[in-house]
């Protein structure tokens, strides 16, 4: 009876790391980038002047609660991002390129400047962020950093783990773009 127990909460606290933020569900496991079974470490609400713009789920290989271990943690990860709102192509670089300046240095800055470049220049592709859209930023060994919309890829892979972990910090790096996402995205609240 006690190991019945056991296995049923279990099971319970394995349904309870779902998470739905603003309506969005993020599922607890997801098939990842390399065919990596990723783990819903946690996800929150950005918000800009009191406006929903986009939730978003961390998906990693186990589940971390510092942001220190994260960006340490080797293998496959997923940044997903579902829009809530219509946002320009340049105005969501825009964003993400303030966020990373807020968490590297100026030299730091200057070494990502070509894989900015990159990824503005996908984005710019898009035209726009639209509400409903599905942003996945994958990273797995051998295969970069991938840009996916709405589940396809979208633009050349991006080499280099350095220029994931850079953005993962404007999420979760010591100034991140909003406190309640990273407390989030660390599993406060998931």
């Amino acid at each position: 009876m006690r190991i019945l127990a056991a296995v049923l909460l279990i099971s319970l606290l394995g349904l309870a790391q779902a998470a739905e933020v603003a309506g969005v569900k993020f599922a607890e496991r997801i098939d990842g980038p390399g065919d990596a079974k990723l783990l819903l470490n946690g996800a929150g609400l950005r918000e800009r002047l009191f406006v929903d713009v986009y939730a978003m789920g961390l998906y990693l290989p186990e589940r971390k609660t510092r942001a220190e271990e994260i960006l340490a943690l080797a293998g496959p990860k997923r940044i997903a991002i579902r829009m809530l709102r219509d946002v320009s192509a340049e105005s969501f670089t825009e964003a993400l390129i303030d966020g990373l300046r807020k968490n590297h240095s100026d030299a730091e800055m200057v070494r990502f400047g070509p894989r900015i470049a990159q990824l503005t220049g996908i984005m710019a592709e898009i035209k726009e962020a639209k509400a409903g859209m599905a942003i996945d930023i994958d990273w797995a060994q051998g295969e970069g950093l991938r840009l996916r919309i709405d589940g396809q890829p979208t633009g050349q892979p991006i080499v280099g783990v350095d220029f994931y972990r850079a953005l993962l910090r404007v999420w979760l790096g010591l100034n991140p773009v909003q406190d309640d996402l990273k407390a989030g995205l660390l599993g406060a609240g998931s």
